[in-house]
C-alpha cells in the first residue's frame, strides 16, 4: 500500500459509520479499536449479562455510555430491530462475540460488507465455544480470524487472521487473554481497509476445517479410564471461569478445578484410584493410562481447597473417584 493509499484508508476509517454487535472481552477490545480509529458508531448491539455466570469480562454497554453510543439488548434481531438498524444506514457492520446469528437481511444493509471475529483459525473449530473446543482436544495452536459474515456461521471469506501458541500452562481463561489483543490488533490494522472497500478476501475451504456446538455442563464429565492428557485438557478448558471438570466421590459431585500430568504413559493403577499423595496436598489420582495430579477440588456446594483436605474425610467411603 502507497502513503496515499494509507492516508485515503484512514480517513475513510472516520467516515464509514458502523454498526456493532458486540459482548464479552474481544467485543469491549475490538470496540475500543474502533473508538480509537474514530469510527463512527451509530449503535451499539449486546446482551445483558446472564444470571449464576461467573463475569469476568469488561462491559460493551458501559464503553458505549462513556461515549454516548446508543446501546441496544434485545432478545433477538427481530423485525423492529432490523428496521432500526436499516435506519441507522451503516456503512460497515460488526460482529464481536455477539452470541446471536444475525438475519441474512440485515448483514446485506452494509454496503461495505458485514464482519465478523473468531476466536479460531478458520475454517477449524467454526461454531461455538472454540478456545474451550481446542484445549478439550490438545490443539497447540489457536488464533483469530476476521472474516465476512453470511447466512451459515463463521463460514464467510477471510479477511485476516493471526495463530497464537497454546503452552501446556494455559487453561480456557489465558487462552483468552492471549487471543483477545491479537483480534483488536486485527481491527486496528483492517478497518480502515474495509472503509477504503480494499480490503483483502479469500475463501474458506469448510472441508479442512470443523463445526463445534455449545458445550454444555455435563460435556465436562471426566472419565478416569481415559488417559491422563486428555483429562487434564478437559480439567484446564473448563476451570475457572467455567463450569469446572467433574466426577463423583462416594456418590457426590466433586469438581476437579486444577490438575497437572503425573505420568503420561506407564499404568499406575486402577483408573480412579488414589495411589499418591504430594507434600503440597495434592493427590494423584491413577488414570486408564498415566496420572493426574490433583491440586484443587470442591464438592458440590461445599468450599474449594486442596484435594487432600476436601477428601480426607471422604476417602474410606470413595477409594476411588468415578
Amino acid at each position: 500500500m502507497t502513503s496515499t493509499d494509507a492516508s485515503s484508508a484512514a480517513a475513510a476509517a472516520g467516515r464509514a459509520r458502523c454498526v456493532i454487535f458486540a459482548y464479552h472481552e474481544m467485543g469491549w477490545a475490538c470496540m475500543a479499536e474502533l473508538l480509537a480509529l474514530g469510527a463512527p458508531i451509530a449503535a451499539l448491539y449486546t446482551h445483558r449479562d446472564a444470571a449464576g455466570e461467573e463475569i469476568w469480562w469488561r462491559s460493551c454497554a458501559e464503553l458505549a455510555a462513556a461515549h454516548r453510543i446508543p446501546a441496544f439488548t434485545p432478545e433477538r434481531i427481530d423485525a423492529a430491530a432490523a428496521a432500526h438498524i436499516r435506519a441507522l444506514a451503516p456503512a460497515v457492520i460488526y460482529s464481536f462475540y455477539y452470541r446471536n446469528l444475525i438475519d441474512e437481511a440485515v448483514l446485506r444493509v452494509a454496503p461495505l460488507g458485514a464482519y465478523n471475529m473468531h476466536g479460531s483459525m478458520l475454517p477449524k473449530y467454526r461454531g461455538r465455544a472454540p478456545v474451550n473446543w481446542m484445549l478439550v482436544n490438545g490443539e497447540r495452536e489457536a488464533g483469530v480470524t476476521l472474516h465476512h459474515m453470511v447466512a451459515r456461521a463463521d463460514a464467510g471469506d477471510i479477511v485476516a487472521q493471526r495463530a497464537v501458541e497454546i503452552g501446556d500452562d494455559d487453561t480456557a481463561l489465558t487462552l483468552y487473554r492471549k487471543i483477545v489483543p491479537v483480534g483488536a490488533a486485527l481491527i486496528r490494522e483492517f478497518h480502515p481497509l474495509i472503509a477504503a472497500g480494499i480490503a483483502p478476501r479469500r475463501p474458506q475451504n469448510l472441508a479442512a476445517g470443523g463445526y463445534f456446538g455449545r458445550r454444555r455442563p455435563e460435556d465436562g464429565r471426566i472419565d478416569w479410564n481415559w488417559p491422563a492428557r486428555r483429562i487434564f485438557n478437559l480439567v484446564r478448558a473448563v476451570t475457572h471461569p467455567y463450569p469446572g471438570a467433574f466426577c463423583f466421590a462416594g456418590g457426590r459431585k466433586l469438581y476437579i478445578w486444577r490438575a497437572t500430568i503425573a505420568h503420561e504413559t506407564e499404568v499406575r493403577g486402577t483408573p480412579g484410584a488414589m495411589v499418591g499423595e504430594s507434600p503440597g496436598g495434592a493427590l494423584e489420582i491413577a488414570a486408564g493410562t498415566g496420572s493426574v495430579l490433583v491440586a484443587s477440588v470442591q464438592f458440590e456446594g461445599g468450599a474449594e481447597d486442596r484435594a487432600a483436605a476436601v477428601l480426607a474425610g471422604a476417602e474410606s467411603h470413595a477409594p476411588r473417584l468415578e
